[in-house]
């Protein structure tokens, strides 16, 4: 095994699959637990970056096993480096908690439905046929999406996306026209 790991076994066996499995098994574990103890955010994913980076460069390696190991845990803390300085400029990401969130503008749905009174949304969904009701009714006041409204009524995701597209038209015409009438 350390016949391999030899200057000339590194020369002559730079290219050779079985020579870095070999130096893969023999460093992967302690390079893995460096980078771990260090903080590094994806450790498994630095140490295979280590070991892409020294494969092409086993040739150059001199001083036996000394030599070896010295330049896969340099090559090891340069990635450490690279790990820690990127985040150190990524914002951290938090989760949304939404009992957290303070914020305090209402909804367009909630401005709506405080400007128009219960009777006057049965009245407009009395304009409209049934499946738009239907849809409307499904999305808007049950909170269903698209797909969920679909399977509902036996209908594709694009029929229903078509019936509340005609149901919301139909309703701005009729608030134009109750605008236009209105004293």
């Amino acid at each position: 095994m350390t016949d391999a790991l030899t200057d000339d076994g590194l020369r002559a066996g730079a290219r050779d699959p079985e020579l870095f499995s070999l130096v893969y098994r023999t460093y992967a574990s302690q390079v893995l637990g460096y980078l771990k103890a260090r903080g590094v955010e994806d450790p498994e994913a630095v140490m295979q970056e280590v070991f892409l980076a020294v494969l092409p460069r086993l040739d150059t390696v001199s001083g036996g096993l000394g030599g070896l190991r010295t330049f896969i845990f340099s090559v090891a803390h340069a990635r450490l480096v690279d790990d820690h300085r990127r985040q150190s400029r990524t914002p951290v990401q938090l989760p949304f908690d939404a009992d957290l969130d303070q914020r305090a503008e209402s909804s367009a749905e909630a401005e709506a439905l405080e400007r128009v009174s219960p009777q006057e949304v049965l009245a407009l969904l009395q304009g409209l046929l049934d499946e738009q009701r239907e849809v409307l009714t499904m999305r808007l006041v049950g909170g269903l999406t698209v797909d969920e409204v679909a399977a509902v009524m036996g209908k594709s995701a694009g029929s229903v996306k078509q019936l509340q597209r005609r149901a919301l038209t139909r309703l701005r015409e009729q608030s134009a026209v109750k605008e236009y009438v209105a004293p």
